[in-house]
Parts: structure tokens; C-alpha cells; sequence
């Protein structure tokens, strides 16, 4: 870890970090871009003075300011919206425009999903990315990546989360630079060919190739969607109850094509290519072949962050062993990390980034000491105690972000590592070698009956290991703050335990005494807390009172139980509150001394102890607005997703009029009152 800390790119990198989420978040480079470049100039030339007058100090502190400021730029320059030729500034209803489809993503019961480019608006060259989804019916194909159509859209914003803590598909989306989505019928599309050469396209056709032969293959259905998924990066044929499995059993990284898979492939390609070195040079071609492979298919499987994070880490490595210098591998971590930032800075923000680079942080620094703790004589049991510590020191790097993103953790993790893992070589060989028989059109039925039963026994493995529901741990939440401390708090333990100096520990202490407080405030906040929320809910109306910790849950749900916790459960955890039922709304709520009248469909509300309520419409009453807010002069009325479009739009109207305020959960979200 000194080693990492002496590196001058690892501070590179921490500036470069600091300046992406300054920018992202507060947008800081809101100015001419010229004046940007005059202050970078200004901050080398001040630089360079430092250089020469060997002010060490200085020097340190304008170099870190410049990635800083680099951090900022390329956020700054990656955002298609500060460019003239965006797509919305050409925009008009009505105007014909160009789509390139960039990506294939998961469809739902509705629609096919894409992430397009718009190339055209009219006449006029454009760019930006847009959310492209296509009505689903019979005579709907599912259209290819590198496909281009021509449509007359209508450009819509995604909307937010209507309910608290839920997904914000929206900001997910923001930070792959698409702010709208295009709603169209496969008979609007209109096909253009493309007449430029796209290693997307190309890419994507390759992919499409491989998945074809496969079809034709017989692999059973659950077979298909895993060889997918290990070998082309593909997820979205998993069925979500296969997805759930693999996520409690701690095992759901085997799904996502990681540092894992690629150093497996690394292992392979280097057995293969091995006689190469016996050549004049042939060191130098081994690499070269070894990392143009990686990066075909990096491509070919889509280029995910965690794919390029790893075959970027790993030619890196190829790179320096080719001219035999063994370099810690710290620093190819670090350098891969600041190489794709550079190119992409909203890799960041992806989870898929942010787990693949904390997992082998922590196998570099954690695994070493755990292995240290046991040094069996027996080869077998060693390689299973390497296994092991390897498994536990991952899963210790991305427990606290884990735990933040995903509310729970498998204990059960190290039994499916061991088992599986060791196996994970010879499960992607046999795929590779089907893909390759099945492309020749020669892959015999033998191969295919093997291969799929090798699968199904990994999954009816996983599945054994996820209903064991004692083990899995979940609805745990902690803050971005608490997170935060767990990390500080883990690395100075890293740091005690190697360096063995008493401020380390002092710091350690310090972090988990501020841990402790932390979460005494946290806690204290939420027992306080009180609040009336109105839950956005279409057919059926869901509202609460939270008090002292346990939030009171009024709902008509009598059909399934699963539908109400998928709206409750975020706002639930995250308020981390303990929930009571009634399944009936009363018609009149009291909430720190503040009347709620509940008016359904009977329309029928009492006139008599109400005198400004706050009034909540469900199920489209039959009433008179105009005569309520007269009669009861309410403070604000409230719609819930229970009520038609078309009342919702009178109750408007009528509320304007009056000037009483109105608040509609489709369009609003959740009503909260503190």
C-alpha cells in the first residue's frame, strides 16, 4: 500500500475523481469553455514556475488542481448538451429525425428497450442518446444494434421515481448522457441504411452471429441465457427468479463477465500462445495477440465497465510482462482506472465499475493477511484456504457499498465460491468451444446434452444454496456517510495490521468511534421522525403515518401482498421503520392536529369538524370540487394513481381557479407531509 501511496498517478487519480463527481454533481464548468483552458493555462504556467523554483509543496498541490480541473473538462466535454448540434436544439414537434440504435437493453411486458443515437433532426447532423422504446406486439422484431430507422417522435423527459427511494431510472439514465425517450410503433419506423463502417454495428452483428448458432443449437432455455450471459455479456434473457438466486447466494458476479472471467481467458489465451516464445521477439508478439484478443471481446461482448476495467487492467500487465518487469500490480489498477476515466468519466458512476475495482483492491491488500492466519501442509486444502481467502477478501471490499446498493448479504457466499469457482475454467472452455462448433455448424448433440447439464447442475446448485433464507441477511440499510466511514474504517485496519504504528491505530479508532456516532444520530433522526405520506399506486390506494419508528401502512391491496411491498419496502428500509397493516382506509386521518379527509368512490365525506383538511381523492369520486373547496375551504387536495386521467384533469382546472393548491402522484410523486 506505501508503494500505491508514493505513485504519482494514484493522485492523479484522486483528483481526477474529485473534479468528475464536483462537475457531475454541481456543475461547476457552467462557463466558456475558453475561460476553462485560460485557467488550465494558468495553473501549468504557475506549474511549471514551482518546477523550477523546486517548491515541492506547491507543486504537489497545482498538480493535483489541474486533475481537478481535468476531471471537471471531460465531464464537461462529454455532455453532447453543450454542444450546438444536440439533439434538442434542433428539436420541434413534428420534425422527422434519424435513430441509430447503439445498444439492445432488457425489455419488459410492454416494450423493447434501446439506447439510440440521434443522428439526424431533418437535415441537420446531430448528436445525443435517447431512450428508444417499441410497442410490443406480434408483428414487432426485435431490432438489432447498428440498425437505423427514420421516425416522426415525440420527444418525452424520463420521468422520476414516483414514490420515495425507489430506482431513479432517470439519474441512472442522466448519467449515461440520455435525458429523453421516444415512444414509437414498429410500423412509424421507416429503415435508412447506413452507409459509414461502426465497430458497434460490427461488433453487434458478430454477437448476433454467435447468438443465432446457438439458438439452432437445442441448448435449453436457462443453458442459452447463461451461455449469454458468461460468454457474451448478455443478461437480459435471464429470468429474474434465476438473477434472484445467483444475487442470495452470493454468487451473482459469476453472471457478469469480470476481472474473473477475463483472467481466466488471460490463464487460456497464455497456455495457447505459449510457443510463441521460443520465437525471436516472441514475447512482445504473445502480448500483442493476447491483448487484441481481449479487447475483440471486450467489444464483441458490449464493453461493460467491468469488462473494460479488467481488459484494461490486464494489458496493462500483458504489456509489462512482455518486457519482463514486474511492477506491482497496484499500479496497473491504478492506471487502467485513470486511462477509462480519461475516456469515459461516467464510468464512475457505474456499480459495475465501482464493485470491480474495490474486489481486487481488496484481494490485493485483505487476501495476504487472511492467508497468513493458516498455512496448511496438505496441496489440496491450500488451494481451497487461497480460494477461501480470496472469496472473504472480495466480499469484505464490497460489503459496505454492496450493503448500500443492495440492501442485503449472503453469508453463503464463501460455500458457492468454492464450489463453483474452481469449476468457472472449465465451464467457459466448454462454451467457448460450443460457440465455435456451433458457428461451423458441426457442434454434435453429445456436447450440447454435456454442456447443458453441467449448467442446470450449477443452477439447481445455487438454487439450493439461495432458499437457504437463514443465511441470507437482508433489508439492511446504510447511508452514503456511513458507507464512507466503513471504508475509512477498513483502510486503516489494512494499514495498522501491515505497517504495525501506533497513529494508525489511533485513526482506526477515531473512525470507528465517529462510525458509532454516526449511527446514534441516524438512528435518533428516524425514531423522530414523523411524517403522512401518500404512495403513488395505480387501482390501489396506499397511504401511512409514520410515528416513533413504526409507519402505520393504510392500503386496499387484498390480491397480492407482493404488489404493496414493492411500493412500501424503499421507503420502508430507508427510513428504517417497522411496518403495521390495516387493510382499509379510514375516512378521516389526523396528523399533527391536521384533519386528512379520505374521499373514495361513494363520494359521501361529513361536513360537520372540518374546517381546512387536507383532502385526498381516491377511486374518482362523483363529487362537486368546486362545491368541497367552498364548503370546506381545504388547504390542498391530494390525487392519488387511483383516479382516471380525465377527472384529474378537471380537479386541476378547478383548483386553479380557485387558487387551492393541487398535488397529483403521476406527476408530482409520492405526497409527503413532515
Amino acid at each position: 500500500m506505501n508503494k500505491l501511496l508514493e505513485y504519482l498517478p494514484f493522485h492523479f487519480l484522486i483528483g481526477l475523481i474529485i473534479g468528475i463527481y464536483l462537475q457531475f454533481n454541481f456543475q461547476f464548468l457552467l462557463l466558456n469553455y475558453y475561460k476553462t483552458l485560460f485557467s488550465g493555462g494558468i495553473i501549468l504556467i504557475a506549474l511549471y514556475g514551482c518546477l523550477l523554483l523546486k517548491k515541492r509543496v506547491a507543486f504537489s498541490f497545482l498538480s493535483f488542481s489541474i486533475f481537478i480541473l481535468i476531471g471537471m473538462s471531460i465531464v464537461y466535454i462529454h455532455d453532447h448538451r453543450n454542444y450546438k448540434n444536440h439533439y434538442t436544439n434542433h428539436y420541434l414537434i413534428n420534425n422527422s429525425a434519424v435513430f441509430y440504435i447503439s445498444k439492445v437493453l432488457k425489455s419488459n411486458k410492454y416494450y423493447y428497450q434501446y439506447e439510440a443515437s440521434v443522428l439526424q433532426i431533418n437535415q441537420t447532423k446531430t448528436i445525443g442518446n435517447i431512450l428508444f422504446k417499441v410497442k410490443k406486439d406480434s408483428a414487432t422484431p426485435l431490432l438489432k444494434a447498428g440498425q437505423s430507422f427514420l421516425l416522426y417522435p415525440l420527444l418525452k423527459k424520463i420521468p422520476p421515481p414516483l414514490n420515495p427511494y425507489q430506482f431513479n431510472y432517470k439519474k441512472y439514465l442522466a448519467k449515461r448522457n440520455i435525458q429523453h425517450q421516444v415512444i414509437s410503433s414498429y410500423k412509424e419506423l421507416k429503415p435508412v441504411k447506413n452507409y459509414s463502417f461502426s465497430l458497434i454495428s460490427f461488433a453487434s452483428s458478430i454477437r448476433y452471429k454467435i447468438q443465432h448458432s446457438l439458438k439452432k443449437a437445442s441448448f435449453s432455455p436457462n443453458g442459452y441465457a447463461l451461455i449469454n450471459a458468461l460468454l457474451l455479456g448478455e443478461r437480459k434473457n435471464l429470468s429474474n427468479e434465476l438473477l434472484e438466486n445467483y444475487a442470495k447466494a452470493g454468487a451473482i458476479h459469476i453472471l457478469a463477465i469480470s476481472g474473473l472471467h477475463i483472467g481466466i481467458i488471460l490463464l487460456l489465451l497464455s497456455q495457447l500462445l505459449k510457443p510463441l516464445e521460443y520465437l525471436s521477439n516472441g514475447r512482445i508478439l504473445k502480448s500483442f495477440l493476447i491483448v487484441t484478443i481481449l479487447w475483440a471481446f471486450a467489444f464483441i461482448t458490449g464493453l461493460s465497465p467491468s469488462v473494460a476495467r479488467a481488459v484494461t487492467m490486464f494489458s496493462f500487465i500483458a504489456i509489462g510482462n512482455s518486457f519482463q518487469k514486474t511492477l506491482p500490480i497496484e499500479y496497473s489498477l491504478v492506471s487502467s482506472m485513470l486511462f477509462l476515466l480519461l475516456i469515459q468519466p461516467t464510468f464512475l458512476f457505474e456499480i459495475g465499475f465501482q464493485l470491480s475495482y474495490l474486489a481486487v483492491f481488496g484481494i490485493i491488500w485483505i487476501q495476504p493477511l487472511l492467508y497468513r492466519l493458516w498455512n496448511p501442509s496438505n496441496s489440496f486444502l491450500n488451494k481451497i484456504w487461497q480460494l477461501a481467502t480470496v472469496s472473504i477478501a472480495a466480499q469484505t471490499a464490497v460489503l459496505p457499498i454492496s450493503l448500500y446498493y443492495f440492501y442485503q448479504f449472503p453469508s453463503l457466499f464463501l460455500l458457492s465460491n468454492i464450489v463453483i469457482i474452481p469449476f468457472l475454467g472449465i465451464i467457459l472452455t466448454c462454451g467457448f468451444l460450443s460457440i465455435l462448433l456451433s458457428m461451423l455448424e458441426i457442434l454434435p448433440q453429445y456436447i450440447i446434452s454435456g454442456y447443458d447439464c453441467i449448467l442446470q447442475s450449477m443452477n439447481q446448485f445455487i438454487y439450493y444454496i439461495s432458499i437457504q433464507e437463514t443465511f441470507i441477511f437482508s433489508n439492511i440499510t446504510i447511508s452514503f456517510s456511513c458507507m464512507l466511514l466503513c471504508y475509512l474504517l477498513l483502510f486503516f485496519t489494512i494499514l495498522f495490521i501491515t505497517q504495525k504504528k501506533i497513529y494508525f491505530f489511533q485513526l482506526l479508532l477515531i473512525s470507528f468511534i465517529l462510525l458509532q456516532i454516526l449511527l446514534f444520530i441516524e438512528k435518533y433522526k428516524q425514531i423522530r421522525q414523523q411524517g403522512f405520506i401518500v404512495f403513488h399506486k395505480n387501482k390501489n390506494a396506499i397511504v401511512g403515518i409514520k410515528r416513533n419508528g413504526i409507519t402505520r401502512i393504510y392500503h386496499h391491496i387484498s390480491t397480492s401482498k407482493t404488489d404493496l411491498q414493492q411500493t412500501i419496502t424503499p421507503y420502508l428500509l430507508n427510513e428504517s421503520s417497522i411496518a403495521t397493516y390495516t387493510p382499509y382506509i379510514p375516512t378521516i386521518l389526523q396528523y399533527k392536529n391536521q384533519n386528512i379527509l379520505m374521499i373514495d368512490r361513494l363520494g359521501i365525506y361529513p361536513l360537520k369538524k372540518l374546517h381546512k383538511p387536507i383532502v385526498v381523492l381516491q377511486y374518482s369520486p362523483k363529487i362537486n370540487l368546486n362545491r368541497l373547496i367552498e364548503q370546506l375551504q381545504p388547504i390542498k387536495i391530494i390525487a392519488d394513481g387511483t383516479n382516471y386521467k380525465n377527472d384529474i384533469k378537471l380537479w386541476e382546472s378547478s383548483c386553479k381557479k380557485k387558487k387551492t393548491p393541487f398535488h397529483y402522484t403521476g406527476e408530482n410523486g409520492a405526497f409527503i407531509l413532515n
